[in-house]
């Protein structure tokens, strides 16, 4: 008498999936490098309703026996609060972490500011691996979406994630002890940079410009790589 197999959890078809994907990435572009994949908060720690979808860390993790100079593992960070935005959109951040592992393989600085903005040469690498790269405000060229290739190419990865991605993480409740909180405002920057306190409802009616240096603040709530996020790591 044989026994059925146990149907796998939750997590084991969420790092299955996720792993492959990134599988699927690196068969196409060979340059993309090995990752440790984490999942966890992405807005642990946030304030004004931002989200880290993920990150690519360069060097972060170590091996257990590694000797003096080992360069480190790289690390992959995959929100899961980003799950709730279908496997398309995930598929994106894992292709836009992608381009900043391709950039750390070729010693391409792709961010400034802490890894916050994205340069040209990130732009270059996102399309490359065919994302449609937008500007994002202070965030650069952050903005992450599919190409069409990009959905046809990898249409079997969009199935699995699809399949796999049947929870995801609730949002944190953002605050500092002692503090009250500021109800339904966000922190708005502009490129010089300064920072105003601003409603969601109040940016979705017209864009606020900065008088010094001309650019509109933005205040975006889906951070694909957060303060955290760096190729230089």
């Amino acid at each position: 008498m044989t026994t059925a197999a146990p149907e796998q959890t939750i997590t084991e078809r969420l790092v299955s999936a996720l792993t492959a994907a990134w599988r699927a990435i690196q068969g196409e572009h060979p340059e993309v490098p090995d990752v440790v994949l984490t999942l966890g908060s992405g807005t642990l720690g946030k304030r004004g309703g931002e989200t880290t979808l993920g990150h690519f860390a360069a060097g972060r993790w170590q091996l257990a026996d590694a000797g003096e100079g080992d360069q480190g593992l790289h690390e992959l960070f995959v929100s899961g609060e980003g799950l709730r935005r279908g496997a398309a959109e995930v598929l994106a951040t894992l292709l836009h972490e992608a381009a900043h592992g391709l950039a750390a393989a070729r010693g391409v600085v792709d961010t400034s500011r802490q890894g916050r903005y994205h340069n040209k040469r990130f732009k270059a690498l996102g399309e490359e691996l065919g994302l449609v790269i937008t500007e994002a405000g202070t965030l650069g060229w952050s903005g992450t979406a599919l190409g069409p290739q990009a959905q046809e190419r990898y249409a079997d990865v969009l199935d699995q994630l699809a399949a796999a991605m049947t929870a995801f993480r609730r949002a944190e409740v953002a605050g500092l002890p002692g503090k009250s909180k500021s109800k339904n405002l966000l922190v708005a920057e502009c490129a010089c940079p300064r920072k105003i306190r601003v409603a969601r409802s109040t940016l979705d009616v017209a864009p606020i410009t900065c008088g010094a240096c001309g650019k509109q603040f933005t205040a975006p709530d889906d951070d694909e790589d957060g303060a955290e996020d760096s190729a230089d790591e």
